[in-house]
């Protein structure tokens, strides 16, 4: 049976460090260009007021940070990193809320609808541009100029594999014929990229080169885990918890995994969801129907425990691993928590 779990304390831990390292990025950034990313990041509203905004997750921050804890490492000289993954993970959400049309994010309007397309494209390479300039921060915090180059590498290629992801991701979207692996690819290249990427840097600055390639894919099949549930709680999440209008995937037509597990079905109720699917819109009415027959094909539990698949595999890879043992605990407690959250 799953189980609904509080938010871990551990999300909370490093919150004020990294958010002083992410304000730190923006050290002489006075342009208005960059009130648009103050606007995105919570901290101050579209008319420039500042807030105590609604913040990310931090999730993938805090992965950066514990790895390299749990591999003996300190997580202040990992900040910078820390602070560059949440940069870029925030790059591609305002790219993804203009591609996807998203009109909310975060409880607020996305960047694109309250400055337009044109600017939000501007505003996301801005952020991705103040990742690079934040990852420099890594020698002066005692990491060698080889690490540090070879964190910057890793990001880049990561930046590379998320916009591949993307591009598949979007091009499902008017297709039928997308099966489990073709979608096991896409979000390995998105969210499975980006979470390797966050706990190999944090054992990269922890000078543990025989534990990166562990930790690499301890954090993609996390991604794996926590991809799966974001896309059961796009279908069936209260959109107050989550933070973006209940249905909205339904009726963009992506192919999440508990869309495609229907889609591989041959039933009736299968051959109904693939004719609302081949048509050009669907409708509010059609997004209670589709709903219904999700729930007639029994999928919800199949994605269920698809998630706890790859959660117990991200959780094996590490197993092996001599690791500080409040930090274990900490990282089995936030990989259970991504299965069975509920925003």
């Amino acid at each position: 049976m799953q189980r609904l779990m509080q938010r871990p304390s551990v999300l909370g831990r490093y919150r004020e460090e990294v958010d002083a390292e992410l304000r730190a990025a923006f050290d002489g950034c006075c342009s208005p260009l960059y009130d648009m990313l103050r606007y995105h990041l919570g901290w101050q509203t579209a008319d420039g007021r500042p807030i105590e905004g609604p913040a990310g997750k931090g999730l993938r921050s805090t992965l950066c940070l514990l790895a390299c804890e749990a591999l003996g490492g300190d997580a202040s000289t990992a900040l910078p990193a820390a602070a560059a993954v949440d940069l870029v993970h925030n790059y591609s959400l305002i790219h993804d809320d203009i591609q996807d049309r998203d009109l909310e994010r975060r409880h607020q309007p996305t960047v694109w609808a309250v400055w337009g397309e044109a600017q939000a494209i501007n505003a996301g390479s801005a952020m991705r541009q103040l990742a690079g300039l934040t990852l420099r921060k890594l020698v002066p915090r005692g990491v060698s100029p080889e690490r540090a180059l070879r964190a910057a590498a890793l990001v880049d290629e990561t930046c590379l594999r998320l916009l591949e992801g993307q591009w598949l991701d979007i091009s499902f979207e008017g297709r039928l014929d997308v099966g489990l692996p073709d979608y096991l690819d896409m979000i390995s290249l998105k969210t499975g990229a980006l979470l390797g990427c966050a706990a190999d840097l944090g054992a990269l600055v922890a000078f543990e080169d025989d534990a990166t390639a562990a930790f690499q894919r301890f954090g993609r099949n996390l991604g794996l885990a926590f991809q799966i549930r974001d896309d059961a709680l796009g279908i069936w999440g209260d959109g107050d918890e989550t933070g973006k209008p209940a249905g909205s995937d339904i009726r963009r037509k992506k192919k999440s995994f508990p869309v495609i597990c229907a889609l591989q079905d041959s039933s009736p109720a299968a051959q109904e969801l693939r004719r609302i699917y081949s048509q050009p819109q669907i409708d509010e009415e059609q997004v209670a129907t589709v709903l219904d027959l999700l729930d007639s094909l029994g999928v919800r539990e199949a994605t269920r425990r698809a998630a706890e698949t790859y959660r117990d595999r991200a959780l094996a890879e590490i197993a092996p691993l001599s690791l500080r043992a409040a930090a274990r605990n900490d990282l089995e407690e936030l990989a259970h928590f991504l299965v069975d959250r509920s925003h």
